[in-house]
């Protein structure tokens, strides 16, 4: 295997997408050896892996522990010995500590040796990520590079003591040049890759830690091909692809792209995997003639100085002059929200299930569009599962089918209903306020997904506590409508709410046992982001549950994900549910003339809050992804919403910060969501606001009181 320059210099490189998990060392350690021996299957000699793959992305607080740093030096020696970098140059991810300061590092190596030690040089500290908490970034100084002292047992079986440590690109002994990027770096204005390409550097691998968020993944993909369109070159992009633990799902989309074309693409959800390694085979002559061809960038590269050094490595070689094809130009594949509303929580749930040792979800199904929802999700995971198990019975799919259900080999699922029977179990909690309606569709969803369905009311459970306070008070309190006050309505409503989460939990206790199953059920919640922002939920409701799969998407994201499930899979009672307007049914209802199956509940969500869904989404962006507070915001929503007057602006935007500040208490209880949204009001990990506000906001709506007025005084003036 030689290279030469200007015969056509081909190179095979290959990436992947890992399903690791924060701090499962073996079980992360067997994925990267599986990645590395599927790369040597499709003749790559350069094999790129995700961002802190050996320990896991989501260790958080663990990375302040020595003892994570030793567990993966133990696994990296672990890989040199079984041979995962023997004829494969392999770029690692994991935590290293140098002259005592903890660094997020790319470990290059190839043939048992480590070629570079890379430290991440910008961190992610926005949104969900606080990699400052743990990491430093480094800042290259004279004397660096630098050399690590390797831990001892590297030099007895290894015979290297130290590596270099630093901001270097790899020379190998053809002439092909490599060079690291490392996720944050990519989306920083100062990107590294562009002095990577001013430099020469040919081909650039980025291992990231890339979470799902709606419309995300567009912005990552023109990031990466616009780089390599403006500046030339090869692009390796990887990425973790699942739960790991925590919030957070990462979607994959693993991308090797030359030129600004891109040749491979792995997939952005899946159940059917842990491993998924793509490759290609790039001309490197390409590189170099497309480079050349722009005369700016020819003039900017001679006139730049101040590029990282290389290191040579002449011992070490990838290019070839075989007879290989090299990879055709493909087009990019992404989703459209509605579809990533429901598989990247169907995926993220698989892996919550599959790995907390659950049998099972139990979901309270009201039959509107929230729970339906989460339904549609959790039957969308079934249909995944159903088909990857089929697909291969033997493979790691098949097994944990096998694990969840308690059956045994060769059985798999025929059918996603079957597999749903055995995982899903969803119940109506109706009172005598719920309606015959919601009762029929929560019915109708649960035949049609395959759960295991049951209908119970709980007036009894409802009429018992309001006894109790009554003899312990000798007062009962009644509905509004019935001559009550607004405390004793409130109070009413948060029974039934509160009730339901009880019953929710006795349920997913006790119908494995039940069903004469062994193991417990994951109670699932359903609350959508933009209740969550105003605060229209019950605390400790049913909106508490152990995990919740829309916390973070909104109702508008919601309904359009129903009809898309609907359309797909042919489950049409969600476009009925989609349709429906949104209620809670905890008032009596209102006395209406017609049969009762088919009137809609007259207790209209949109109506109780004073806003509708649409504008809570506007509110939500505004106040975190704009950065806006009441008088910003009210500036911004003049322009946007000039179909209202000022004065109702103003109403509008100081309603909504009322009730966001009274009950933003709620958001500290809230139960783990899937992180779908950026403007999630997740207090527990993105949303870092305090809980206990003046509520009255006496300066901000002061302020915008005047605003008002001038915007009356310019109007009946019609001066500016």
């Amino acid at each position: 295997m030689t290279g030469t320059y200007g015969k056509g210099n081909l190179v095979t490189v290959a990436t992947c997408n890992l399903n690791q998990w924060a701090l499962d060392f073996d079980g992360n350690l067997e994925r990267i050896l599986t990645s590395c021996q599927r790369a040597k299957e499709l003749g790559a000699f350069y094999r790129l892996g995700p961002e802190l793959e050996i320990s896991g992305y989501g260790c958080e607080d663990h990375f302040l522990e020595q003892d994570t740093f030793a567990h993966c030096w133990e696994s990296l020696e672990e890989l040199l010995e079984r041979g995962a970098t023997d004829d494969l140059l392999c770029d690692f991810g994991m935590p290293v500590l140098y002259q005592g300061v903890r660094y997020n590092c790319r470990i290059l190596a190839c043939n048992r040796k480590i070629l570079l030690i890379r430290p991440k040089i910008a961190m992610a500290d926005n949104g969900n990520y606080r990699e400052s908490r743990y990491f430093t970034a480094y800042r290259p100084t004279q004397n660096s590079p630098s050399a690590l002292l390797l831990p001892e047992s590297f030099a007895t079986k290894f015979h290297q003591t130290t590596a270099p440590f630093g901001i270097q690109s790899l020379q190998l002994a053809d002439g092909v040049t490599i060079g690291v990027e490392s996720c944050e770096e990519l989306w920083t204005p100062q990107s590294t890759h562009i002095a990577h390409a001013m430099q020469g550097v040919e081909i650039i691998g980025n291992g990231s830690g890339s979470h799902h968020e709606l419309r995300k993944l567009n912005q990552r993909l023109e990031l990466i091909v616009a780089a390599t369109r403006k500046c030339g070159g090869v692009y390796l992009y990887a990425n973790q692809r699942g739960c790991d633990g925590g919030r957070l799902y990462f979607d994959g989309g693993a991308l090797i792209v030359c030129n600004g074309q891109v040749l491979a693409q792995a997939q952005q959800f899946a159940v059917d995997d842990e491993v998924e390694v793509i490759a290609a085979t790039i001309d490197l002559d390409d590189v170099r003639s497309y480079r050349a061809s722009i005369p700016s960038f020819g003039v900017q590269a001679a006139g730049t100085d101040n590029n990282p050094p290389l290191l040579n490595c002449r011992e070490f070689r990838v290019s070839s002059q075989s007879l290989a094809i090299p990879s055709l130009p493909r087009d990019l594949v992404s989703h459209r929200p509605e579809e990533e509303c429901c598989l990247g929580p169907a995926c993220w749930l698989w892996d919550y299930l599959r790995r907390s040792g659950a049998t099972g979800f139990f979901l309270p199904l009201s039959g509107g569009a929230d729970s339906s929802s989460v339904a549609a999700i959790v039957g969308a995971m079934c249909v995944m599962v159903t088909e990857a198990a089929q697909a291969d019975p033997e493979g790691s799919t098949a097994h944990d089918c096998r694990s969840i259900c308690r059956k045994e080999a060769p059985w798999v699922p025929q059918t996603p209903q079957e597999l749903a029977h055995h995982v899903l179990h969803t119940t109506y909690m109706g009172t005598q306020n719920s309606s015959e309606k919601t009762a029929s569709r929560a019915k109708r969803l649960g035949e049609t997904i395959g759960s295991y369905h049951l209908s119970i009311t709980i007036d009894r459970m409802v009429e018992a506590v309001i006894q109790v306070f009554s003899m312990t008070t000798g007062k009962t309190p009644r509905y509004s409508s019935q001559g009550g006050q607004m405390s004793e309505d409130l109070a009413l409503q948060n029974i039934q709410a509160r009730l339901r989460m009880v019953t929710a939990y006795l349920y997913a206790q006790l119908l494995p046992w039940v069903r004469g199953r062994s193991g417990f059920l994951l109670v699932l919640g359903s609350a959508n982001v933009d209740e969550g922002l105003r605060g229209y939920m019950t605390k400790y409701d049913c909106s508490s549950a152990d995990l919740n799969p829309i916390g973070a998407i909104s109702k508008h994201d919601l309904k359009k994900m129903l009809i898309w499930v609907a359309e797909k899979y042919g489950w049409n009672v969600l476009k009925e549910i989609a349709g429906a307007p949104p209620t809670a049914e905890l008032r009596p209802r209102a006395e209406i003339e017609g049969p009762s199956e088919d009137i809609e509940h007259s207790q209209l969500d949109e109506e109780e809050m004073g806003m509708t869904y649409e504008e809570l989404g506007w509110f939500g962006k505004l106040r975190k992804i704009s950065r806006c507070g009441p008088v910003s915001m009210y500036r911004k929503l003049c322009v946007y919403w000039n179909h209202l007057e000022p004065i109702q602006v103003a109403a509008k935007v100081k309603k909504f910060f009322f009730f966001y500040s009274v009950n933003r208490h709620k958001m500290c209880t809230i139960t783990p969501a899937y992180h779908a949204e950026g403007y999630s009001p997740d207090d527990n990990r993105f949303d870092l606001r305090q809980f206990l506000y003046n509520v009255q906001w006496t300066r901000q709506f002061r302020v915008i009181d005047s605003l008002v007025e001038k915007m009356k005084l310019i109007g009946a003036t019609g001066t500016r």
